[in-house]
């Protein structure tokens, strides 16, 4: 075998050995077996010498008995290899100072979270913002967004500078709400923006005002009230699929001559992503006012007040959560009695299942209330709101938590309330059970279907129960659950007093237990007191 040595000299070896390969091809290989020597020109062979001599980095070439190249190594100098450390560190520092983390708002879904349901925060039909722009199975939609364009400016009677040029003072102030870099240029990225931003104005507007008020025609294929805008509503309210609040309510200002306006375009949002909505329970008015006033202040959201959100699917939680669960304090750690051994061994367990928890009593009542999160539990009885799943409910839990787990200024109320009732749900008879007290309504193909999606959703969700809402409720539920009396008269009443044969069969063993008692009773009296 032989090396051959100097970087410079690469090129010309290989053109050298094809040539060789070609012109000595009918040359007998060595009886031997071992490598052969490619030979040099003279000149080149003395310089490859003098690069053998010199202490300096080189490129190894180790060629086989076919000639053909088998093993590539390269290795530089100490000064070198610290040299691209520093590079390297240099382009980590540049990284960090461009990085402007306060700002994040839209992100990537972490890979631990996306395994196996990756589908769930992917667009199938509509792509907006950077993450997914591009995509070939999503350019189908780019000529309805050219329409939208279209439609806005034929309808203001504005010219697109106008839209560029404002969107252009603030694509900045856009890209820092986005992770990582954006590989498109400023003006790709203004176009996109601009693009992008009126699409999802006309859509919201088309659902609140009508399509055909906009100037669409009945049958369009996007832009009516039918089959495809589910698919759409449910890309539109994906985490990777978000753009920035600011720069729809800049469009939408523009086209109104109201640049600053804020707040309408939350309230269209919350319209347009209303068939999403986890719960539909309705409530007269009687009702509403004894809820606000058990409350003592008002629980609808106002989407014209400033409620912080930063893009649509951010909106649409605050509405959910409304005047929002308080966190508790930590409860859970301190040291547990005997009573919450069951809390103490199981951390991540907030509770138990349906089964085990009517095994200890536990009754379930259905909550009249339309905030689906507000679970309660009094004198042992647990009180769940109505809950509404249908087929975009697993999607729009996934981006939610996803949302919640990356987002530092946001509360993890909408975990909190998955992983309880993922802790309820075991098993297909748990949900039937739910079904049944009218606290869980599906639209799905079978209670194991429900019952799966609740055990999927949060098994890679780094989850603290110490600051889950649902913590203290948890607690007084386990502490009841540990009562034994609490189990044994479940128990009783299960087995005696399920039905009426039941409940007659044990009056009938009592009474003979009295009758044998007595007459057994009154045969000992006789024999130690006889008659006189």
């Amino acid at each position: 075998m032989v090396a051959v040595f100097n970087k410079e000299l690469l090129s010309w070896y290989l053109i050298t050995l094809k040539l060789r390969e070609t012109v000595e091809s009918a040359v007998p290989k060595s009886p031997t077996g071992s490598a052969q020597l490619l030979e040099f020109p003279e000149q080149p062979q003395q310089d490859l010498q003098k690069q053998q001599q010199a202490p300096s980095d080189y490129l190894q070439i180790v060629i086989n008995e076919d000639g053909e190249n088998c093993e590539e190594e390269t290795k530089l100098t100490d000064s070198e290899w610290v040299i691209s450390i520093k590079e390297k560190l240099e382009q980590a520092r540049q990284d960090d100072a461009a990085g402007s983390w306060a700002k994040l708002c839209i992100y990537r879904v972490p890979h631990y979270l996306r395994e196996g349901d990756d589908k769930a925060y992917v667009p199938q039909i509509v792509s907006l913002g950077p993450y997914h722009h591009g995509k070939r199975r999503l350019r189908q939609m780019d000529r309805h967004k050219w329409r939208s364009l279209h439609h806005v400016l034929k309808r203001t009677n504005k010219e697109i500078k106008l839209f560029l040029d404002s969107i252009r003072e603030l694509e900045e102030r856009a890209r820092s709400c986005y992770e990582g870099s954006i590989s498109l240029s400023s003006n790709e990225f203004v176009e996109m923006m601009v693009l992008d931003g009126c699409f999802v104005l006309e859509l919201f507007r088309g659902a609140a005002e009508g399509f055909k008020q906009l100037g669409y025609a009945r049958n369009d294929p996007i832009f009516a009230m039918r089959g495809s805008m589910h698919s759409i509503q449910r890309d539109m309210i994906m985490l990777e699929n978000q753009l920035p609040l600011f720069i729809l309510d800049r469009l939408l200002g523009l086209q109104s001559d109201d640049p600053d306006q804020k707040g309408l375009v939350a309230k269209l949002a919350l319209g347009f992503f209303d068939p999403l909505m986890p719960t539909d329970e309705p409530l007269t008015k009687s009702e509403k006012s004894k809820l606000e006033s058990s409350l003592g202040h008002a629980t609808t959201f106002d989407p014209l007040a400033d409620q912080g959100g930063v893009h649509c699917l951010d909106v649409f939680r605050l509405s959910l959560l409304r005047t929002g669960p308080k966190t508790v304090p930590r409860i859970w750690i301190k040291r547990w009695s005997h009573s919450n051994r069951v809390a103490d061994k199981r951390r991540t367990q907030l509770i138990h299942c349906v089964t085990e928890l009517r095994e200890a009593g536990v009754k379930f009542k259905r909550r009249k209330t339309d905030r689906f999160w507000d679970i309660k539990f009094k004198n042992g009885v647990l009180w769940i709101p109505r809950l509404l799943i249908h087929d975009g409910t697993r999607s729009l839990f996934l981006n939610l938590i996803a949302f919640e787990q990356c987002h530092l200024d946001c509360s993890n109320n909408i975990t909190s309330y998955v992983v309880f009732m993922d802790n309820l749900i075991n098993s297909p008879e748990d949900v039937a059970y739910l079904h049944y007290c009218g606290i869980i309504e599906h639209w799905l193909g079978s209670d194991a279907e429900v019952a799966d999606l609740f055990n999927r959703l949060c098994q890679e969700v780094v989850f603290d129960i110490n600051d889950s809402y649902l913590s203290r409720l948890s607690q007084d539920v386990n502490r009841y659950y540990n009562h034994r009396w609490n189990t044994w008269r479940a128990s009783l009443k299960h087995k005696y007093f399920g039905n009426p044969w039941a409940i007659i069969s044990l009056i009938a063993a009592v009474v003979l237990l009295l009758l044998t008692a007595t007459q057994t009773f009154y045969g000992v009296y006789a024999y130690y007191s006889p008659a006189s």
